[in-house]
């Protein structure tokens, strides 16, 4: 068989279960993929690889390769390297990233960018794959066109072996012209992934089939709109491509416990895991404020623990109590939830490389593991679906699951479990004789993340002291009936706070009393950049609407502390742009930033509030954040474009992120007379020099 080496960088698990599903295909195709994580170096080397390389690689926090890939990156941008160290390299390569985010499949970027620096070269098209709006529209014809594009690459590698030693070796000057000229197809090359005829019978299983069985109940489907568990024509009359059905490769095994004490240092994690208790909890909103916002205080002072302002850190969270009990009664399994569970691989399994989840701790209980191991929320994927029709008895029902994780039924996935944040419990309540065996989920559902914040203080401001900010998140699923979800952290957080929290919006500095919530796990996150300059002189912008605040607290109190001990020091400007819906609900901070505003640590501050209405005859003021930048943008260019400044940014990806960006595209453009095209280039300079930072998320 022809062999390719197969990597992949993952974060949580999409770019190991992609390549997975590659490895799984490459047989079928004739070709026997070599797969490892990229962070097996032991298991591989691209020095002396022959055999073409493909790589699947996730992006992670604002742009960053997942925490895989770092040893692996960092060895590349060796500048030492010189300029033909992988000129003997063909490769392709599949991102993934989602484009709320500036730095859209930035991981992948970053590793194709300086492949082709050392002389590699493509034998097939980079894909970019965007998480916003469904990977498998990028993914799933990348991986058709991959194999075709395999097959060309063994074709001509036996003429192109008796030549290699001829091959002059490319100028830095070709290979940056090069690299400009892949940027520039980049585009293009999406939209052609995007055209490949799937001609797909040979590609994937495909299911011929009529449309509703004779023995199904003979209704005019026009006479209903389309759902989870119904379509319409065309697609209910449609014969469907579906996936291969994905090898089935764990054995499970229940074990009466025996008695032995779980806690939540059972729990994997790469990083040091530090077990703290909640000192105090403040609501910083109204009763009547659209959200509520809670301010937590993390007792430190016991730990190895240590922070900056600007630094993020992770909450280990666990699944709700009631949606794990659903899932355990509608499994049938509840009678069961204490006994511990055992895993091996099924001997006969014909998924290559199979091996244990490492996300999921041995002799642990059922219940814990449904509650602190496994994403019961996730969006189930297309792989996930196929598995679950060969458990699926009811022949209209598996008719439905067939067409959600088809070709042909895209749309409906994208619509009614995708968008609808529709999650496995969903799928079983809707499927009533979908009956999965245990050992299908845990093959299926990936880890539970710890989820990230921002650090909202300074330890010189509070020491052994951590600050965070948070929204309890509520959302509709609309997969079924409506439900009214809370986020997995936000919503087991102010549970775990009611006993502690203070209603007092105008929260004092000093600590609260002493009764104490239990404690929660946390874990520091990979340094960023998201920091102070070290210059204190520096003039600094904060764009923060809402809990986007949050870190520019840390910031204010760690300027006023370091003012205190060097009161003739030279301190730059600091502007605050902050945003809320209403001044007298959520004005989060505001006692806070009126003592920093009164004593100087604060020397600008604009705030905008975008459902108050203008009092009286007053003219309508800035209603967003970005409204109030373009009001002062000719101060915002001179602290920029000047007296180099730093610029940032943090909260919502999806509006506010692209919203500040196009206003300094437009200031740039305007204060400078420049065309747009330039003004972003500009821009695109200041995030090379870390001095237009994002702290955001979706």
């Amino acid at each position: 068989m022809r062999r390719f080496l197969l990597l992949y960088a993952t974060q949580q698990g999409q770019a190991k279960a992609i390549a997975e599903e590659i490895c799984e295909q490459a047989v079928v195709h004739g070709f026997s993929a070599d797969l490892h994580c990229i962070s097996e170096s032991d298991k591989y080397d691209l020095k002396t690889e022959t055999a073409p390389l493909v790589v699947v690689v996730s992006t992670t926090g604002t742009g960053d390769p997942p925490d895989t890939a770092r040893k692996f990156v960092k060895e590349i941008q060796n500048q030492t390297l010189p300029v033909d160290f992988f000129a003997h390299l063909r490769y392709g390569l599949l991102g993934l990233g989602d484009s709320e985010y500036t730095y859209f499949c930035n991981g992948g970027k970053i590793i194709d960018k300086r492949l082709q620096e050392l002389g590699a070269r493509h034998f097939y098209d980079t894909g970019h794959a965007d998480d916003c709006v469904g990977l498998e529209l990028v993914v799933e014809p990348w991986i058709a066109g991959l194999w075709p594009a395999l097959r060309k690459h063994f074709r001509s590698s036996r003429g192109q072996e008796e030549i290699s030693g001829a091959l002059p070796v490319a100028s830095p000057a070709s290979l940056r012209t090069d690299l400009v000229k892949s940027e520039l197809l980049h585009i293009e090359s999406q939209v052609e992934l995007l055209r490949f005829d799937d001609s797909g019978g040979k590609d994937s299983e495909v299911l011929k089939q009529n449309a509703v069985n004779s023995n199904q109940s003979n209704v005019l489907i026009e006479d209903f709109e389309s759902s989870l568990t119904r379509s319409e024509p065309p697609l209910s009359q449609a014969s469907l491509n579906i996936p291969a059905l994905p090898p089935e490769y764990l054995q499970v095994y229940l074990q009466e416990s025996l008695g032995q004490e779980e806690s939540q240092a059972s729990v994997t994690s790469a990083d040091p895991i530090f077990q703290v208790p909640i000192s105090k909890a403040v609501q910083l909103t109204t009763n009547d404020a659209i959200k509520t916002t809670l301010l937590v205080e993390l007792d430190i002072s016991n730990t190895d623990f240590s922070y900056q302002p600007g630094d993020a850190f992770s909450v280990i969270c666990p699944n709700s109590d009631s949606e794990v009990q659903s899932l355990l009664q509608r499994l049938q399994l509840e009678d069961k939830r204490e006994h511990c569970v055992l895993l091996k691989i099924k001997a006969d399994t014909k998924k290559k490389g199979a091996a244990l989840p490492q996300h999921i701790p041995a002799g642990c209980s059922l219940q814990f593991i449904f509650t602190w191991c496994l994403e019961i929320r996730a969006i189930p994927k297309k792989a996930f679906l196929r598995a679950l029709v060969d458990y699926t008895s009811d022949s209209a029902e598996k008719r439905r699951l067939q067409e959600l994780c088809s070709k042909q039924g895209a749309a409906d996935y994208s619509r009614f479990v995708r968008d609808a944040c529709a999650c496995l419990l969903d799928l079983l309540l809707a499927f009533p004789s979908c009956q999965p065996p245990l050992s299908l989920l845990l093959e299926h559902l990936p880890k539970l993340q710890p989820r990230p914040y921002s650090c909202a203080s300074s330890s010189l401001f509070h020491p052994g002291k951590l600050h965070f900010v948070f929204n309890i998140v509520e959302f509709l699923s609309t997969a079924t009936t409506e439900v009214l979800r809370k986020g997995v952290c936000t919503g087991w957080l102010a549970l775990l706070v009611a006993s502690v929290l203070q209603p007092n919006i105008h929260s004092s500095h000093e600590d609260s009393g002493k009764a104490l919530a239990p404690k929660i796990s946390i874990s520091s996150r990979t340094t960023n950049s998201f920091h102070l300059p070290d210059d204190p002189s520096i003039p600094i912008i904060m764009v923060g609407p809402g809990t986007g605040i949050a870190p520019f607290i840390g910031f204010l109190q760690h300027r006023e502390k370091l003012q205190e001990q060097h009161p003739d020091g030279n301190f730059g400007a600091m502007w605050l742009f902050f945003g809320c819906r209403h001044k007298d609900r959520d004005y989060l901070f505001r006692k806070e930033l009126r003592h920093f505003l009164k004593h100087g640590i604060l020397t600008h501050l604009k705030v905008s509030f975008s459902r108050d209405a203008p009092v009286g005859e007053e003219e309508a003021p800035a209603k967003y954040v970005q409204d109030n930048i373009q009001l002062h943008g000719q101060q915002v260019a001179r602290i920029l474009l000047q007296e180099n400044g730093h610029i940032y940014v943090c909260g919502d990806a999806k509006n506010m992120a692209k919203d500040v960006h196009d206003a300094l595209v437009e200031i740039i453009s305007k204060e400078v007379g420049v065309e747009k095209l330039e003004a972003m280039k500009t821009l695109a300079t200041l995030k090379e020099e870390k001095r237009y930072l994002q702290d955001i998320w979706s």
